[in-house]
């Protein structure tokens, strides 16, 4: 497989572009976790159920772990400039029809262009930090582009959902078609021409998977992802039936875990290059020990804002601390495990909307918070097994 080379002179302002590529991460997954904090009314305007509405996460992100692996194959020969551009054109066109769904067959093909624009920017941004800054900054870009991922996980949804608690989920979406509009604008400003330079095929993806470090960095990923999303995409009824929450103050606690999220990442972001393993089984730990004190003791406003606290203190890290666990897994395929990640990440979060929805309507939020248990107990099992040495199969 060829590396990309470092034309950082191309770019006239190549920190600009670094954050033009971090804006796009953080547009496209902020606009697919959008409905996790608006799931509620949302369901109600729609006349869905709650369960039911948890297919507009689970749908674009199964079509994200699609096209990611799809597009790193076929964008070869494509000026990733233009990619970029045409798939935030496509992420405008999502927002806005999602604002003016009137029914949940329209909402659901809105959101499979979604998916469509997170497969294809996430897997592209990867690998972009060597095209636009020195050898000596990529480690800085690449932190400050996958930031836009965390960003969004942690911070974005919240925003959004006191957004929708304000004016309106319609409005929420709206907002987010103007700011993908702003970042498609900064796109055609700021980032260079960025010819094809690297090659992926198939077998290159058969390699990866050959590596055992590499199968157990996507064994994990879609243990923690899976089991957060099966609980945390219903993190509003949950609040509101277990904990007693208020309505009115759903927003505001949203964003106190996006806080503590952006807090944890920072946090991992500094300790994950030296102790990766470790890292990721503190994380694991985290949410383990955030889903059985919620069964425990969450039965109170107060106890389950805590909760929601470090909830967001332990998930804020996942995003960078499994990347850097794939990272260092193959350091010469960057581009390969990026989509293969980008891939099992969506995957998870797919499959735990899904059987979170399920779950939900059957068990109501306890069996939600006993899936994300069993899962972080699960993947604390693979990272011990991570620290075994181990034969390549």
């Amino acid at each position: 497989m060829q590396t990309p080379s470092s034309p950082a002179a191309a770019a006239n302002h190549p920190w600009l572009a670094v954050l033009a590529v971090a804006l796009a991460t953080f547009s496209v997954v902020t606009t697919e976790m959008l409905p996790v904090g608006l799931l509620t009314p949302i369901a109600h305007d729609l006349g869905i159920s709650s369960g039911s509405a948890g297919l507009l996460i689970s749908v674009p992100a199964l079509l994200a772990a699609v096209f990611a692996p799809l597009v790193v194959i076929a964008a070869g020969g494509i000026n990733r400039r233009r990619i970029l551009c045409g798939l935030l054109i496509l992420l405008v066109a999502a927002n806005s029809a999602s604002a003016l769904a009137p029914n949940m067959h329209w909402m659901l093909a809105a959101r499979l262009l979604v998916g469509v624009c997170m497969g294809g920017i996430w897997a592209i941004a990867g690998g972009l930090a060597t095209r636009l800054v020195l050898p000596q900054r990529v480690g800085l870009a690449t932190a400050i582009i996958f930031g836009g991922v965390a960003a969004a996980s942690v911070l974005g949804v919240p925003l959004a959902a006191w957004t929708g608690e304000l004016l309106g989920w319609r409005q929420a979406f709206a907002g987010m078609a103007l700011l993908s509009a702003l970042v498609l604008l900064l796109h055609l400003a700021v980032i260079p021409s960025l010819p094809a330079v690297a090659s992926v095929q198939l077998r290159h993806f058969a390699e990866q998977l050959g590596s055992r470090r590499v199968q157990l960095g996507l064994g994990v990923t879609l243990l923690l992802v899976t089991g957060h999303f099966a609980a945390f995409t219903f993190i509003r009824p949950l609040l509101e039936s277990v904990s007693g929450v208020g309505a009115s103050w759903i927003g505001g606690l949203l964003l106190g875990y996006g806080t503590a999220g952006i807090a944890g990442n920072f946090l991992v972001g500094l300790v994950a290059p030296r102790h990766v393993t470790a890292t990721v089984m503190a994380i694991a730990a985290g949410l383990l020990a955030t889903a059985l004190l919620f069964l425990c003791i969450g039965h109170a406003p107060l106890n389950g804002s805590i909760l929601l606290l470090l909830w967001g203190l332990a998930y804020g890290g996942v995003s960078v601390g499994l990347m850097t666990w794939m990272m260092q897994a193959a350091p010469n395929a960057i581009e390969a495990n990026s989509a293969l990640y980008v891939g099992a990440f969506n995957v998870a979060i797919a499959v735990g909307a899904w059987a979170g929805g399920r779950l939900l309507d059957q068990l109501g939020p306890a069996g939600n918070l006993w899936a994300t248990a069993v899962l972080s107990m699960a993947a604390l099992l693979c990272c011990i097994a991570a620290l075994a040495p181990g034969r390549h199969r």
